[in-house]
């Protein structure tokens, strides 16, 4: 059963994931070198931080190489493989807030090691908070004998980054959860993601 209007989710709580940061940060030497100014950067962090995502499902038709959104038609051989065999999809926008932007922009000229870890962290966060939605998202659509598809962005394959704007449009996400799509088409804030998760029905 499809919901209507746009929803809120907040999160806390959720694990971080040490050495993901330091994959991230491209950190190549013997952990411990980073552990001290990681240990640090956590903790200026982390009470900044605020976890949210809204999301909105839709239906969806597909038509030869066009993907009717509602919001948008577009053509994209990537997303349509991906939701090949979907009825309905989720599309959603997350974010950690604006604070890591304000500690990278602090630290990059006077402390560039510190900003790294910061982008790194904030990298590690977003994704957890996207892997977080998506597994309860998951857990939910089994409940109603429907399973998901893995969430794609735009961006991804030949799926086109202009969409943004589309889809913040279509979460209402300044007003929900404070993200926007700047001149260049990126996102603020800079640790926040869009995605389009399919839903297909099992059938027995």
């Amino acid at each position: 059963m499809m919901r209507e209007g746009i929803f809120v989710k907040e999160y806390s709580g959720i694990e971080i994931n040490r050495a993901e940061i330091l994959r991230y940060a491209g950190v190549k030497r013997d952990i411990s070198d980073y552990d001290t100014l990681l240990d640090e950067c956590i903790k200026e962090a982390s009470d900044k931080l605020r976890y949210s995502v809204c999301y909105r499902e839709f239906p969806l038709k597909i038509s030869d190489e066009t993907l009717d959104l509602c919001f948008a038609e577009i053509k994209s051989k990537s997303l349509k493989k991906n939701l090949c065999g979907c009825n309905r999809f989720l599309l959603f926008a997350a974010t950690v807030g604006i604070e890591l932007d304000r500690l990278i922009n602090k630290y990059s000229r006077t402390e560039p090691s510190r900003a790294l870890i910061f982008q790194a962290f904030g990298a590690e966060r977003i994704e957890s908070l996207c892997d977080a939605f998506c597994s309860d998202l998951e857990k939910e659509m089994a409940l109603q004998n429907c399973s998901t598809r893995p969430r794609y962005s735009a961006g991804y394959g030949d799926f086109p980054v202009e969409i943004q704007s589309d889809i913040c449009k279509a979460l209402d996400c300044s007003k929900k959860i404070g993200v926007f799509v700047n001149e260049s088409l990126l996102l603020s804030p800079s640790k926040s993601v869009t995605a389009i998760v399919g839903i297909e029905s099992k059938l027995y």
